[in-house]
């Protein structure tokens, strides 16, 4: 039985969790990042979201039949150590806590970019600084507090993404600003075609687009702290492909054909340049709002995710033991020290080389991303092939098109690789990743295996 100091509270209810879910993939890589993946593939970089969220959408429905047959705090680190080893358990929950300081570096530095809109004379660190604390101060409260925040924030997001396609059908049908309503949506395929750089701008864009869905297995996570896992884990998972196709497809395909793709730039967010760049101030001054909101959203996201990721492996000792600890409100408080200490590197980052920090930055978390993800196929893979005939019949949630979906989202991934390595922008993640990933493999070897051995050596001696 756990001790109350080292218990996790289950105040996450089913509407928490849906909302967590749909939150996790309307962030800083659909309001900032896209406008990196439009640049690479034009037009057809809506294919490339269709092909990344089917390989996503089997992703979670593998961690999902996991996450509902075994609902635990840590997920899929404890499931890697279970099915594949303890080496993969290790090196799974520190690569996806290495995924999580990463991804919110990326998202603090968004979050600067986008107060540039308003203060372009403020340096953007300043921001950054000043967020990192805030959204620290907020996880230090309860899960429930979380909960909520990310469930006004989802909406927030939500609305806004509704309203702008709503905005933007006007614009094509009406005419607002420099459209002219004769052009329809021609600028989708008028401008160079649909694949204007070639089938190799459309590949190139699929590191962006990974980057995009990556946070998403944040589902399995919150399996830990949630009421009924049975319950609402599927109701979450199962929302992905009608997400990826209204917040991804519909809104990168109205942007697109309000302006030609080549006009949409890097600097700040699409969705903002557009309305601005068709004389709709007051219009760009609420988006901006929302995509802070979405930044907002996705930090602190990333730092209860990775928060309880490492609660999970100090449970299992492969973390140290002060992270088990909680607080009065049920929350793992020194995993949230950690990630504060992490994310000033991005103060750092933004002060030294503020242009080019952020496609640095995506680049590793899609290394981390797509590295967590493999893991998750192959040990519910392990699992799948492990169990009997009645064991498969029992599963609540079982995955589709068992085993053919896993080998297609593995063989993608594996593609996605092999992209970054040839493209100049992103070939340091691989050199990144490996390094990080040898740095584990030490790591285990010198502390955490030896402890191992003298555990189990003292479990032989109770026991004889």
């Amino acid at each position: 039985m756990k001790d109350a100091a080292t218990a996790l509270t289950r105040g996450l209810t089913a509407r928490h969790i849906r909302f967590i879910a749909l939150g996790s993939a309307i962030g800083t890589g659909l309001f900032y990042g896209s406008a990196g993946a439009i640049e690479k593939a034009g037009p057809s970089v809506l294919l490339a979201y269709l092909i990344g969220g089917a390989a996503v959408y089997v992703v979670l429905r593998a961690l999902g039949e996991m996450a509902v047959r075994n609902p635990v705090s840590g997920s899929f680190g404890e499931y890697a150590g279970e099915h594949l080893g303890p080496l993969a358990g290790f090196l799974t929950g520190w690569t996806y806590t290495f995924e999580m300081i990463v991804v919110c570096l990326a998202d603090v530095t968004a979050f600067g970019v986008y107060m540039g809109f308003w203060f372009p004379d403020v340096p953007r660190w300043i921001w950054v600084l000043a967020i990192v604390f805030f959204i620290a101060a907020l996880n230090l409260l309860s899960v429930k507090v979380f909960g909520e925040l990310e469930f006004w924030f989802t909406i927030v997001k939500v609305a806004a993404i509704v309203a702008m396609i709503a905005a933007g059908v006007a614009v094509l049908i009406f005419g607002f600003g420099a459209h002219d309503t004769g052009d329809g949506v021609r600028n989708l395929w008028s401008d160079g075609g649909f694949f204007p750089n070639g089938v190799g701008g459309f590949v190139a864009s699929f590191a962006i687009v990974v980057f995009a869905f990556g946070g998403t297995e944040i589902i399995g996570i919150t399996a830990g702290e949630a009421e009924d896992p049975a319950r609402t884990i599927p109701r979450a998972v199962n929302t992905v492909p009608m997400r990826i196709l209204l917040f991804y497809v519909a809104t990168l395909a109205v942007i697109m054909a309000i302006n030609p793709w080549h006009t949409i730039g890097t600097e700040g967010s699409p969705f903002v340049q557009i309305f601005e760049g068709i004389g709709l101030g007051p219009a760009a001054t609420v988006l901006n709002v929302v995509v802070i909101t979405a930044a907002l959203s996705a930090i602190n996201s990333d730092i209860f995710g990775a928060g309880r990721m490492m609660y999970g492996m100090a449970q299992r000792g492969q973390a140290p033991a002060v992270m088990t600890k909680v607080s009065r409100a049920g929350v793992p408080w020194m995993t949230v020290v950690v990630m504060t200490v992490a994310l000033l590197v991005a103060v750092l980052l933004n002060y030294l080389i503020p242009e080019s920090v952020f496609l640095v930055i995506a680049s590793i978390a899609t290394f981390a991303t797509i590295f967590v993800w493999v893991m998750i196929l192959l040990a519910q893979y392990r699992s799948r092939r492990r169990m009997g005939a009645a064991e498969v019949a029992a599963l609540k949630f079982p995955v589709p098109l068992w085993p053919y979906a896993q080998w297609a989202a593995l063989a993608f991934l594996g593609f996605v690789i092999v992209v970054l390595a040839f493209d100049a922008d992103s070939r340091v993640a691989l050199v990144v990743g490996a390094a990080w990933l040898v740095g584990l493999t030490l790591a285990y070897r010198r502390f955490v295996r030896p402890r191992r051995a003298v555990q189990a050596e003292s479990t032989e001696v109770r026991v004889g």
